[in-house]
């Protein structure tokens, strides 16, 4: 078998890891919608994905959900049968997580036996493997700072924290995957575009940790218009509380972030489109201002549906909070994408990543 097909075999495996890591982001996004990321209150690596499988265990583990504050202060209304609806949520999340796991460890060693990758390869798979087991780590931090009397959420900065850091391994895990599956010569020279590409991935990352504070604050009910925020522009609390921690300034920040994003996009791709190449660039680089564009609407619907959040079950609010979540990745990745299409030097060559 040439190496080039090893690459892209390597590379399909990783690719399908992303849109695994991907669908982990949108169980987690869930898990928070549903009110379920607290109950299970244990983390058992092990033994874990086996959920209660007797009347007597289901009991248990209700009983352990009895003593956080979140079922005293907020749930205290909860059957048994409402507490198996949320752990399953919770409990699926983590089921999917030692799924992924499998699915990277098993092709890892048929592709060790097989010789296909290089010691630089080994390297950076170990690298993506030890993210990995990190980003359970900082999942089970989260979930730690809600199992207490008073909480009834998990700490919104843990909450980013976990989202971000998934977002960094589906990002390092495309990148690599792009390295093995394109040819030099798709990518194209233009360092100063590349740059403002760099620029507004950063922005975007900024984005992304104030969407996860709306999520975690639950913002959006806060302010459930559009284009007023409960008829002002500037809500009274911006110059009085924090911008980290309020929910309303964190709503006013992540709204406008969107604006500015949108009108970056607008003119990277005017930009874009004055790049005559063929190939890929010509075909996708469109992609980011049309997932800028749905992203704001899906926003403004999300704002507005708000007001109308069915606790501990699924309704409109939560299906456009789900979308929301998931073109924010894409656009993310999109622009992953271009930064990777996007070459900063001249006669760049790939290093080739087998035998």
């Amino acid at each position: 078998m040439d190496d080039r097909l090893k690459q892209k075999r390597i590379a399909f495996w990783l690719l399908t890891g992303v849109g695994m890591l991907m669908v982990q982001v949108l169980l987690g996004g869930i898990t928070r919608l549903t009110g379920s990321g607290l109950s299970m209150t244990e983390w058992k690596p092990i033994m874990g994905f086996i959920p209660p499988t007797s009347d007597a265990e289901w009991h248990l583990a209700f009983e352990k959900y009895k003593e956080i504050g979140q079922f005293k202060y907020l749930n205290q209304d909860f059957s048994l049968s409402n507490f198996k609806f949320i752990f399953f949520w919770e409990w699926f999340h983590r089921f999917w997580a030692r799924f992924i796991a499998v699915v990277f460890v098993i092709p890892f060693i048929y592709f060790l036996v097989k010789r296909y990758f290089t010691f630089e390869t080994i390297k950076i798979l170990l690298l993506l493997f030890g993210m990995g087991a990190a980003q359970g780590a900082i999942g089970w931090i989260m979930v730690l700072s809600g199992l207490n009397d008073e909480a009834l959420y998990v700490s919104h900065f843990k909450l980013a924290l976990h989202f971000i850091s998934a977002m960094v391994l589906i990002a390092f895990t495309y990148w690599f995957a792009l390295r093995l599956w394109l040819s030099d010569s798709v990518r194209v020279y233009q360092p100063k575009l590349r740059k403002l590409t760099a620029w507004l991935l950063v922005l975007i990352s900024v984005q992304l940790v104030y969407g996860a504070f709306m999520a975690g604050l639950k913002a959006g009910t806060m302010a459930p218009t559009w284009p007023s925020i409960n008829g002002d522009y500037f809500p009274e609390a911006l110059s009085k509380h924090s911008l980290f921690s309020h929910g309303m300034n964190i709503h006013f920040i992540h709204r406008n972030l969107a604006y500015l994003l949108t009108i970056l996009s607008l003119l990277w791709t005017i930009k874009a489109f004055k790049l005559s190449q063929v190939g890929a660039w010509n075909r996708w680089k469109w992609v980011p201002l049309a997932l800028v564009c749905m992203q704001v609407l899906l926003g403004i619907l999300t704002v507005l549906h708000a007001s109308k959040i069915a606790r501990n079950s699924f309704g409109a609010f939560e299906y456009l909070a789900q979308a929301h979540q998931l073109v924010a990745m894409l656009l993310a990745m999109s622009f992953v994408w271009a930064i990777f299409i996007l070459r900063s030097e001249k006669g760049l060559t790939q290093t080739s990543s087998t035998h």
